[in-house]
């Protein structure tokens, strides 16, 4: 199991802290510390990405029950969400960091509220919070405690994860949509521009 939990443990880390600074990202209002974030953030991001398949594919071509095979095992949950990080958070955080690229010329530019409403869109962090909650139960598993052998504590322990991240989901939601309102401009541009 110390084996299983030394393969693991890097993983569930890399995503926590990738979820860690994405959650943050909305709250930056200078465009450098934007930038600077979101490089962050794309390293933890494909790191994260790297360790999974790099599980994922040793366990598979292996026929054993070693440390990697349970290990890859305990991660089949978490590779439906880290293929949505590959496939959206990525090229999402790519695009936000040459936005903030672009206003972090000067030290003190705040970053305008369209990047910071980008910034907080729910593709950016929810999928790697996810994939960060999906890599718990493999993790506390591998430390011996088997959150889904039992059908009492299987149940509960599922209807906690699913409601975890529908809050999650909502949360991220409504915030994006909180600063998407301050990213659009005053209604009385729109009806001047039309009347002219």
């Amino acid at each position: 199991m110390d084996d299983q939990l030394a393969v693991l443990l890097p993983v569930a880390a890399v995503w926590l802290a990738a979820g860690v600074v994405a959650d943050g990202l909305p709250r930056l209002d200078r465009a450098r510390a934007l930038r600077r974030r979101t490089g962050w953030l794309s390293g933890l991001t494909v790191t994260g990405l790297l360790l999974t398949a790099a599980v994922l594919v040793v366990g598979l071509q292996s026929a054993g029950t070693t440390a990697i095979d349970r290990a890859a095992a305990g991660l089949g949950l978490a590779a439906a969400p880290a293929l949505v990080v590959a496939v959206c958070t990525l090229r999402r955080v790519r695009r936000l960091r040459a936005g903030a690229g672009a206003f972090a010329a000067a030290p003190d530019t705040p970053a305008p509220h369209g990047l910071r409403a980008a910034s907080a869109h729910p593709l950016i962090a929810l999928p790697l919070q996810v994939t960060a909650l999906a890599a718990v139960p493999a993790v506390v598993s591998a430390a011996g405690v088997d959150l889904l052998a039992t059908p009492a504590v299987a149940g509960p322990a599922l209807t906690i994860g699913a409601l975890g991240v529908i809050v999650l989901g909502v949360r991220h939601a409504l915030r994006h949509n909180r600063l998407a309102e301050r990213a659009m401009p005053p209604a009385g541009i729109y009806s001047v521009r039309s009347a002219a």
